[in-house]
C-alpha cells in the first residue's frame, strides 16, 4: 500500500483523486488546502491529517520522511500557477508527483522540473486522462492505420458554461490559470497531438476571457477549435433541453462519441502510474507549448475559422 499526500483538497477535481487513491488500494495520509471546506475527505480517508497552512504541512511531511515513514506520492490539485512549485516540493520530499492538468503554464518550466527529477531520482506523473479514454485510443489507432499522407478535417467544440463566480476566482485570472485555452482546453490540445501527431501550425482567431478559437494543423489533421464558458454559446436546441454543456468532435464529418467513460479515467490513470506507465514531463511539452502560444498570440482575421466564431462576432 502506497502512502499519498494531496495538495488542493477543497477543489473541484480533488474528489476524483481521492477516489482513485482509494480504488487502487492505497492510503491518503495528509492533505493541504487553505480552504477548510473539505468534508469530502470523510467519504474517502477520514483518518487523513489535514492542514490549512503550507508551512505546517511541509513540516509534517518532512517529519514523516525523517522517521522513515515518508510519502510515496503527492497528488497535486492546486491552482494552475502553483503546480510547478508543488511538484518541486514533492520531488524534494523524496516522493513522486501526480499533477493535474495543466502541468505548468510555460514550457520552460518543464526543463526546470526535469533537472529536479535528475537531482532527486523522483518522477513527475501527469493526468492526461483522454489518452486512456477507450474512444480516443481507438480513434488514434484508426488514424495510425490509415494513409500516412492523409490530413483529416477536424472540428472541436467544447462549451462548458460557468457562472459569474468563474471570472472572480483564480480561474478568471490569466496569470494564475493561463486563460481559458489553458484551463479548459489543454487536455483537448494534448488529445489532438496524441491522435494526429506533430504540431505544424497554430493560429488564433478569437481570444476573450470567456471564449477562444483558432486553427491547429498536425501531421495528420487540420483542426478548427472553439472553447467557451458562456452558456449562450450552447446551441439553442441543446440549451432548450436544459443542458449547459456541449461537446463535439467531428473527424471528416463523422461525430466521435466520447461523452461516456469519463467517470473512471482518473482511476485508470492512477493504475497506469502505479504500474510504472504514467505520462511524464516530456509527454506534456507539445500541449503546453500550444497553449502558451495561444495565450501570447494576437488574434488573426480570416483563415479556416470554426463556424461558431462568426456567430459570436455578429
Amino acid at each position: 500500500m502506497k502512502r499519498f499526500a494531496l495538495i488542493g483538497a477543497a477543489g473541484y477535481i480533488a474528489p476524483r483523486h481521492m477516489g482513485a487513491i482509494r480504488d487502487t488500494g492505497n492510503d491518503l495520509v495528509a492533505a493541504l488546502d487553505p480552504n477548510d471546506s473539505v468534508g469530502i475527505i470523510d467519504s474517502h480517508f477520514p483518518e487523513a491529517d489535514f492542514f490549512t497552512e503550507f508551512e505546517r504541512f511541509d513540516r509534517h511531511i518532512d517529519k514523516q520522511r525523517r522517521e522513515g515513514n515518508g510519502i510515496d506520492y503527492v497528488s497535486i490539485c492546486s491552482p494552475n500557477y502553483l503546480h510547478d512549485s508543488h511538484m518541486r516540493f514533492a520531488l524534494r520530499s523524496d516522493a513522486d508527483a501526480i499533477c493535474e492538468k495543466p502541468l505548468v503554464l510555460n514550457p520552460w518550466n518543464i526543463d526546470g522540473l526535469m533537472e529536479i527529477e535528475n537531482d532527486t531520482g523522483r518522477k513527475v506523473n501527469t493526468i492526461l486522462q483522454l489518452r486512456v479514454h477507450p474512444a480516443i485510443t481507438e480513434l488514434r489507432e484508426r488514424i495510425l492505420r490509415g494513409p500516412k499522407d492523409k490530413k483529416h478535417e477536424v472540428d472541436l467544440t467544447y462549451i462548458t458554461s460557468r457562472g459569474h463566480w468563474y471570472l472572480q476566482s483564480w480561474k478568471g485570472n490569466e496569470k494564475r490559470s493561463g486563460g481559458i485555452a489553458t484551463n479548459i482546453g489543454v487536455h483537448f490540445f494534448d488529445m489532438l497531438h496524441f491522435i494526429f501527431g506533430k504540431l505544424q501550425d497554430n493560429k488564433v482567431h478569437l481570444s476573450e476571457d470567456t471564449r477562444a478559437a483558432g486553427y491547429l494543423e498536425y501531421e495528420h489533421g487540420r483542426v478548427r477549435w472553439f472553447l467557451s464558458i458562456d452558456v449562450n454559446d450552447v446551441p439553442a436546441p441543446v440549451r432548450e433541453q436544459g443542458q449547459r454543456t456541449f461537446r463535439s468532435i467531428t473527424v471528416d464529418g463523422e461525430e466521435i462519441e466520447f461523452s461516456g467513460g469519463f467517470t473512471d479515467l482518473h482511476t485508470r490513470s492512477y493504475q497506469e502510474i502505479l504500474a510504472g506507465n504514467g505520462f511524464g514531463l516530456e509527454e506534456n511539452r507539445v500541449a503546453i507549448e500550444t497553449v502558451a502560444h495561444i495565450r501570447q498570440a494576437s488574434s488573426e482575421a480570416g483563415g479556416d475559422q470554426h463556424p461558431f466564431v462568426a456567430k459570436v462576432q455578429k
